[in-house]
């Protein structure tokens, strides 16, 4: 048995046509479990929104300058940091479910439960949905990262910035209170020993009428053989038979961060008064253009793949920095400055759309497919810490390097 699954390819799953998994449709059971899994998504949206419309209040308010205000923005990537760290391992044993002092404290808190959240929610949804509808499901993630990000960049024009970090605290709680009531991945509870009761959570997901016996005795085989492997500490992913693997993912969620995320998502609003556009309208239509894309690839995600929507979001997202990088070099040397302002709102615009639908997403739901589960909350944790790495460094110096170069800022991201 260990043999053979030694032998089987890390990408087995995700082939056309594999019939590893039964197809299903879905169930109230489901339907709650996803939503409360996703909430923790959505706060962490709303953590990241939050720096952008807020940044110049803050500052005012509280005597801040760049430097501090740029410490404090990238706290929260310090934070993703620090619970990417520990988020695999964590999750594999516990569950899947489970001044400016105080600002940068409160700010690296929020980062270390998005750290956790980043690993565990797509994770838990994609061990619990049918393989048919994984790939929607796990984008779902993304989604209400998208939302919260829109309602704080909203809710942000129009409240103050004390008001606005309370805006999480409702879905917090109806996560925590949720929480109470879904059930565990089955997957994890045949892991641990509970062989009984992940057929009744399985059958519970399906639905009553649902033939899981296909389904339940795969998972079940296949939780054996990888016991049967022992579970692998972090230097036993650097073996030649998870490299294919570890190069896909580690160049995914390294390069992400790396093309201004972080910088643009953070930052938004004083890109947009940089820019000499008008910060509201930016603010309001950045918000609102990502939503309508993302809901396009929940539908688009099993049925065209993931390699399609990455290249056409790493694609958009290259046409966007480049607008905005073009933008702040025709204002730096005064050609045809009337049409600069719209150039690098365009562009702005270009990027935030496309990034969430595929480079913002797809790289967690690859990741959770591709690694076999005695590797996987090992590699979680590798590739959720070098990515927060990455968006830290973006994060930190993009104010600087907007002060420095606007355009120089822009360029290097393409």
């Amino acid at each position: 048995m260990e043999e053979k699954v030694e032998e089987q390819p890390l990408l087995w799953g995700l082939r056309k046509g594999s019939s590893r998994f039964d197809d299903g449709g879905t169930t109230f059971v489901l339907i709650f479990s996803v939503f409360v899994a996703v909430c923790g998504s959505f706060v962490s949206g709303c953590a990241i929104g939050y720096s952008s419309p807020a940044q110049s209040e803050i500052m005012a308010d509280l005597g801040l300058s760049t430097a501090d205000y740029s410490l404090f923005g990238s706290m929260l990537t310090v934070g993703g940091l620090l619970g990417s760290l520990v988020c695999g391992k964590l999750t594999d044993c516990i569950s899947r479910k489970g001044g400016v002092w105080s600002l940068d404290i409160g700010r690296l808190v929020t980062g270390f439960a998005s750290g956790l959240t980043s690993y565990v929610v797509p994770i838990y949804i994609a061990e619990i949905t049918p393989r048919n509808l994984r790939g929607g499901s796990v984008l779902l993630h993304q989604l209400m990262l998208c939302s919260g990000i829109t309602l704080s960049y909203i809710v942000g024009l129009l409240t103050t910035w004390r008001i606005l970090a309370l805006i999480g605290a409702f879905s917090c709680l109806i996560q925590f209170f949720g929480l109470i009531f879904i059930p565990e991945s089955p997957r994890w509870l045949v892991k641990v020993g509970h062989d009984q009761r992940y057929e009744t959570v399985l059958q519970s997901l399906r639905g009553k009428d649902a033939d899981i016996s296909r389904e339940a005795s795969e998972i079940k085989e296949y939780i054996e053989a990888v016991k049967n492997i022992s579970e692998d500490g972090l230097l036993h992913i650097f073996q030649r038979k998870y490299a294919f693997a570890l190069i896909i993912i580690l160049g995914l969620l390294v390069l992400a961060p790396l093309t201004g995320t972080n910088g643009i998502l953070f930052y938004a609003s004083t890109t947009f008064e940089s820019a000499g556009a008008s910060v509201a309208l930016g603010t309001v239509t950045m918000a609102v253009i990502q939503l309508p894309l993302i809901l396009l690839g929940v539908f688009l995600m099993d049925n065209y793949g993931r390699k399609p929507i990455l290249l056409c979001s790493v694609s958009g997202m290259c046409i966007g920095c480049l607008s905005v990088a073009v933008s702040f070099l025709m204002k730096e040397h005064e050609l045809m400055t009337e049409y600069s302002p719209y150039l690098a709102l365009t562009g702005i615009l270009v990027y935030s759309a496309t990034y969430p639908v595929g480079m913002g997403g797809v790289p967690y739901i690859i990741m959770s497919e591709i690694f076999p589960m005695n590797v996987k909350g090992a590699a979680g944790s590798l590739a959720t810490t070098v990515s927060g790495c990455s968006g830290w460094i973006v994060s930190f110096a993009f104010n600087f390097m907007m002060n420095w170069s606007s355009s120089g800022t822009l360029y290097p991201l393409l």
